[in-house]
C-alpha cells in the first residue's frame, strides 16, 4: 500500500515536471505571453537571459517541491510514528551552501554582461533626446555623424481617431454582441490592431547605426519604452538617462512601444511610434526636417472661418482634446463649450496668451505648435461647440503676440 502511493507520487511528480517543460517550451515560442526577442542584437541577449534564468528556476521549483512532496509521503506520521533524532549533516549542509552559490554566480556573470552592455552608449551616430510629456513624446535630433547642431524636433501625438477610441469592440471586432452596431446602436470604426499605438508624427530612425537616447521629461515621470528595440528607461523631470540600440539593416519597418510609467489620467494615450528606415533614406527625410525648420514660420492668412476650423480641430484633437475633453466639456483642463473664457471677446488676447506661454498646469505650446497651427486653434475652441463667436484668429496676429 506505501510502496503503490509512493510510485503514484512519483509518476505524479515526474509527469508534472514533463508537463511544466513542455509549457515552459512553448511559452518561450509564443511572443504575446513571453517576452519579445525584437529586433535589436542586445534586445535577443536580454530575452536570451531571460529564457535560461527562467529555466534554471523553473528546474530548481520543481525540485525543491517535489523533494517537499516526496518527504511529506515518505515521512508522514503514519509510517513513521516516531520522528529520528539526528544534530547534523555536515556534507548535506555544505553541498546546500555551495551548489546555490554557484547557481547565482552562473547567472550574475551574464547578467552583469548584458547590464554593461545596455549601459554603453558610446559611439553612437545619432544622438536623439527624448522628452515626456503630459501625454505626448518630444523628439530633438541633436547630432548625427559629423552634424553637431541638427536642429530638429517635434513632437508626436496619438494618432488613434477618438470615435476609434470610443468604440467599445476590441481589436478584431472580440465583442460579445460582434459589432459595434449591436452594442450601442452607432457606427464606429472598429479597432485595428494598432489601437492606441500610432503617432502622428513617429521617430525616425536610421538601421545598422548605433542610436543613443537622452531620456528626461517636462512634468512628471514617464518611461520610454520600445520591446523590440529592448530599452525601458525611465524620463524623470530635472534628469537625463541614457539608452541605445542598433536596428540592423534588413529589419527597417515600424515598431510600437508605450509609456511605461503610470503617468496620469491618459497614460494609455501616450503611444510610441518608431519607423526604421535605410541610411540614405534616413539622411533625405533629415535634410528635409533641417530644411523645414530653418525656414521662416509659416504665416499664410486663412482663407476664411472654415479652413481655420478645418486645421484648428486637427490640432485641437491632437493636442488639447486629452486634457479639455473631445467636445470642450473640460476633464483635467478648463471646459471650453459655453464657457465666458471661450466666448467674450475680452478674453481674447489672454486665450492667446495662454495657449502660447502656458499657465499653471498647462504647458506652453510656443514651441510645440506653429502660429497657424495656434491661430487654428484659438479659432476652433472660440467657435465650435456652439460657442459662434465669429472670430478668427490669423497666423500673424500669434505671431505679433507678445
Amino acid at each position: 500500500m506505501q510502496s503503490t502511493l509512493f510510485h503514484r507520487a512519483a509518476v505524479g511528480l515526474t509527469s508534472l515536471m514533463i508537463s511544466g517543460m513542455a509549457v515552459a517550451s512553448d511559452w518561450t515560442e509564443r511572443s504575446n505571453e513571453n517576452l519579445r526577442p525584437g529586433v535589436t542584437g542586445v534586445s535577443q541577449e536580454v530575452y536570451d537571459l531571460h529564457t535560461t534564468v527562467l529555466w534554471i528556476v523553473t528546474i530548481i521549483g520543481l525540485l525543491v517541491f517535489g523533494l517537499i512532496l516526496v518527504s511529506m509521503i515518505r515521512h508522514r506520521r503514519s509510517k513513521n510514528p516516531n520522528p529520528s533524532t539526528f544534530h547534523e549533516n555536515v556534507l548535506l549542509e555544505v553541498v546546500w551552501t555551495v551548489v546555490p552559490f554557484v547557481i547565482l554566480i552562473a547567472m550574475a556573470v551574464p547578467a552583469t554582461r548584458v547590464l554593461i552592455e545596455l549601459d554603453d552608449s558610446s559611439k553612437a551616430e545619432l544622438t536623439v533626446k527624448v522628452t515626456g510629456h503630459r501625454w505626448k513624446w518630444e523628439y530633438e535630433y541633436l547630432t548625427y555623424e559629423d552634424d553637431n547642431n541638427i536642429g530638429v524636433s517635434y513632437m508626436s501625438n496619438l494618432a488613434t481617431p477618438t470615435e476609434q477610441i470610443n468604440n467599445p469592440v476590441l481589436a478584431g471586432g472580440l465583442f460579445p454582441y460582434g459589432t459595434a452596431q449591436d452594442a450601442v446602436g452607432s457606427e464606429f470604426p472598429e479597432k485595428d490592431k494598432n489601437y492606441n499605438l500610432e503617432a502622428d508624427k513617429p521617430l525616425v530612425l536610421p538601421s545598422g547605426q548605433k542610436v543613443r537616447f537622452l531620456i528626461t521629461a517636462a512634468d512628471v515621470i514617464h518611461s520610454f519604452w520600445l520591446p523590440d528595440l529592448g530599452g525601458k528607461k525611465d524620463a524623470i523631470p530635472g534628469f537625463v538617462n541614457e539608452t541605445w540600440a542598433i536596428v540592423p539593416e534588413g529589419k527597417e519597418g515600424t515598431y510600437y512601444g508605450q509609456c511605461a510609467e503610470l503617468c496620469g489620467k491618459n497614460h494609455a494615450f501616450m503611444p510610441i511610434e518608431a519607423e526604421v528606415v535605410s541610411q540614405e533614406e534616413f539622411k533625405t527625410w533629415l535634410a528635409e526636417r533641417k530644411e523645414e525648420a530653418a525656414a521662416a514660420p509659416d504665416l499664410t492668412p486663412f482663407a476664411d472661418l472654415d479652413e481655420a476650423l478645418e486645421l484648428g480641430e486637427q490640432t485641437y484633437a491632437g493636442a488639447c482634446a486629452v486634457c479639455h475633453g473631445n467636445n470642450g466639456e473640460g476633464g483635467v483642463g478648463v471646459a471650453f463649450a459655453g464657457s465666458d473664457f471661450a466666448t467674450n471677446e475680452e478674453h481674447l488676447d489672454e486665450h492667446i496668451d495662454v495657449l502660447i506661454n502656458g499657465r499653471a498646469a498647462m504647458p506652453a505650446f510656443g514651441a510645440q505648435l506653429s502660429p497657424r497651427e495656434i491661430a487654428a486653434v484659438v479659432t476652433y475652441e472660440r467657435n465650435a461647440w456652439g460657442n459662434d463667436t465669429g472670430d478668427l484668429i490669423q497666423p500673424q496676429d500669434v505671431q505679433d503676440h507678445e
